[in-house]
């Protein structure tokens, strides 16, 4: 018996790296189709080609493709930004559809970050209950989103994954993040009582393949732990775990400073995510990272 295949696009970066290894722990022939770096087949990330023959058969179809959005957001990169994902995404429906044997899952990636600024005591954001948001991160969202789920694919079964921060010691925010707490810059950025909502890398590889054999799950997936935390509270983490001989203030005038130096935004800090994976514990998944300060013990020994 053969074994099960994956396709992955967007192999090269940290998630596609430790989605690869965890899939082809369990078995799974995965196969990366990627626009440059190690990669096993090439595309161009919009347009059909050869590629597309890897998707018959397949039992799953991963997309975790996109311009990072750690950037200015100048017209320039909001167009790049856009069109990473959803350019992406079309071609590889108009791949799924000419399929004679299509993929019989795909999941696609999404963002947490489709959900309003949720400040105070608000409840988080389900999937049946989230406030959806405003603003160009949120514009993008709702387009990939769009794409992904326009025309039916009756032959696969489509998750889109609402993916908040996820956590890691090689790659992604964390090792930033740790960096600048020994620095001192672990305190709270602003008020701090913005609410992060995150997910272990180890988590989000278990996500991905509990969501690949959920047979009744289709549509958006808030891919988050059930414990979001203030900044202020993530922050004082990092210090009591890499204490700096000082804790700098992070007023959101020096924020504003950093992030123009750095050529980022300070959305990417300050707006407030709460989200809660309702649809994920309704399934019976259970994290092995469900609280923030076991994630982050176990990731800074890595570092």
């Amino acid at each position: 018996m053969s074994a099960a295949k994956l396709v992955l696009i967007g192999g090269n970066g940290f998630l596609g790296r430790h989605v690869r290894s965890h899939f082809e722990d369990l078995g799974y022939q995965v196969v990366s189709i990627s626009r440059t770096g190690p990669g096993d087949v090439r595309w161009d990330a919009r347009t059909l080609g050869p590629w597309a023959a890897e998707l018959e058969g397949a039992d799953l179809l991963v997309n975790l493709a996109g311009r990072s959005v750690d950037c200015r957001y100048t017209a320039a990169n909001r167009q790049a930004v856009l069109a990473s994902r959803v350019e992406s995404t079309a071609v590889l429906s108009a791949a799924v559809a000419a399929c004679r044997q299509p993929p019989r899952v795909w999941l696609n990636s999404s963002t947490a970050t489709i959900y309003a600024d949720t400040r105070g005591s608000l409840p988080a954001n389900t999937e049946a209950a989230g406030i959806i948001g405003e603003g160009f991160s949120v514009d993008v969202a709702r387009a990939w989103e769009a794409v992904f789920m326009a025309g039916a694919t009756p032959g696969t079964r489509r998750v889109a994954l609402r993916t908040a921060i996820v956590l890691g010691a090689d790659g992604g925010a964390f090792p930033v993040m740790a960096r600048l707490a020994r620095w001192g810059l672990c305190s709270p950025q602003d008020t701090g009582e913005q609410w992060i909502s995150w997910l272990h890398i180890t988590d989000f590889c278990r996500v991905v393949a509990f969501l690949a054999q959920a047979e009744t799950i289709s549509g958006p997936v808030n891919l988050c732990a059930p414990q979001p935390l203030r900044n202020q509270d993530f922050n004082g983490l990092l210090a009591k775990y890499l204490k700096p001989l000082v804790r700098l203030p992070q007023p959101r005038w020096l924020l504003e400073i950093g992030a123009f130096v750095l050529r980022t935004e300070t959305e990417l800090i300050l707006k407030s995510r709460k989200v809660y994976p309702g649809r994920l514990l309704d399934a019976g998944f259970a994290f092995d990272f469900a609280a923030c300060e076991p994630a982050i013990t176990d990731l800074l020994p890595k570092l």
